[in-house]
């Protein structure tokens, strides 16, 4: 019996609602802009107050995109409503990204204003316009968190610049990651918000996954890009290919094998929205170590050979470092212990950090490739032995 096509017209699949679809990963694609514009602000700003005004922005990013990975978790995407909703939080992405350069200086309050903007027009449209369970109530109370951090970001943008305006910005966003951990309590009502119509697993797990992704591309533009805007001499052309090592290995150090085994892991567990959470936060750091790495293999192909400043050591052994942080938070997460590897990777990046008055920085990136190559070799032989599972919390 035919159940929607014949032989010559068999039915249209269906979209599988436990995966991404497409208007997904065409939001994906400004995040790769924005990551670039980051990466790139941290790079000409090497000092601590530098980073920590780029983590903040990498914060703000970052929580957009969170919330919008979980709106699919909610809401049917194919809706004809939904997809104006998205659609909009891309184009307030891509405001804020192209404001990066200036958003401590002249264009922090239309940073502010597009940050704002984003938060405050999801919830409005939300409540206007999304047909779902507990919509209107989540969106309400995500209004009332993002009232309270409002203050902190137009005072910040308006009376301060520089630092004192990042440390402004960064009260905001306490309230607004405390909002997400608490789960948006209000105090008119004390009832729990509904959980995901779909079981919680697989879908979120691959967008943490695309977010990755997304880094690593960002990552690879920005090394193709520095090393085309110069000379094309033998030295740069061989820190392009160590630098490109760096890349591949944190790849493979991410994917092998929690990477894999995410998905497991919070389907199974008995919070899975709030494991998918923490998961979140994981990967927050995750981006940070690749966006850092990024900064530091740009310097190494802009001068391979000569002195190691701090600075540019603080980058290119720095972001693996913290990628290696997020690495061992993953395996925390989904198994339930941590790597030894990461540990003593960890350990070497801090021993090669004494020699940077000695080696050159294509020296340094290639002690790097050494470290992240002992690493995932090791995870590959300890797998071998005994493969790990995911544990069930």
């Amino acid at each position: 019996m035919a159940t929607g096509g014949d032989a010559g017209n068999p039915a249209p699949a269906q979209p599988d609602p436990s995966r991404p679809n497409y208007l997904e990963l065409f939001f994906d694609l400004a995040y790769i802009f924005a990551l670039i514009t980051l990466s790139k602000k941290a790079l000409h700003d090497l000092t601590w107050v530098g980073l920590a005004q780029t983590l903040v922005l990498l914060l703000a990013f970052t929580l957009i995109w969170a919330l919008s990975a979980w709106v699919g978790d909610r809401l049917d995407l194919n809706q004809p409503s939904v997809a104006p909703l998205v659609l909009g939080i891309m184009a307030g992405s891509l405001l804020m990204a192209g404001v990066v350069p200036e958003a401590y200086g002249d264009r922090g309050l239309l940073f502010a204003v597009a940050y704002l903007s984003i938060h405050f027009g999801a919830g409005v449209y939300s409540v206007l316009f999304i047909r779902g369970p507990g919509v209107s109530l989540r969106s309400g109370r995500t209004l009332l968190w993002e009232s309270v951090a409002a203050l902190a970001w137009i005072t910040g943008a308006l009376l301060a610049t520089g630092g004192a305006r990042a440390a402004f910005w960064a009260v905001g966003l306490v309230v607004e990651y405390l909002g997400v951990v608490l789960g948006w309590p209000a105090p008119w009502s004390r009832r729990r918000l509904p959980q995901a119509p779909r079981p919680v697993g697989e879908r979120i797990s691959e967008r943490y996954r695309q977010f990755v992704i997304i880094a690593l591309g960002a990552s690879i533009f920005l090394v193709g890009s520095s090393f085309s805007e110069g000379p094309y001499t033998t030295a740069r052309s061989g820190a392009l290919v160590v630098v490109f090592m760096i890349t591949v290995l944190i790849w493979r150090i991410y994917i092998y094998r929690a990477g894999e085994l995410m998905t497991g892991t919070i389907s199974t567990s008995g919070n899975p929205e709030r494991l998918s959470q923490i998961a979140a936060f994981v990967h927050v750091v995750l981006v940070a170590g690749i966006l850092g790495t990024a900064v530091g293999v740009q310097l190494v192909i802009r001068r391979p050979f000569g002195d190691t400043p701090t600075s540019w050591a603080v980058a290119i052994l720095g972001g693996p470092a913290v990628f290696l942080i997020g690495r061992a938070l993953l395996d925390y997460t989904v198994f339930a212990h941590v790597n030894r590897a990461r540990l003593i990777g960890l350990l070497l990046l801090a021993g090669l950090a004494a020699a940077t008055s000695l080696l050159p920085p294509i020296m340094m990136a290639l002690a790097v490739v050494g470290i992240l190559a002992y690493i995932a070799t090791s995870n590959l032989i300890q797998t071998l032995l005994q493969p790990p599972t995911p544990v069930t919390r």
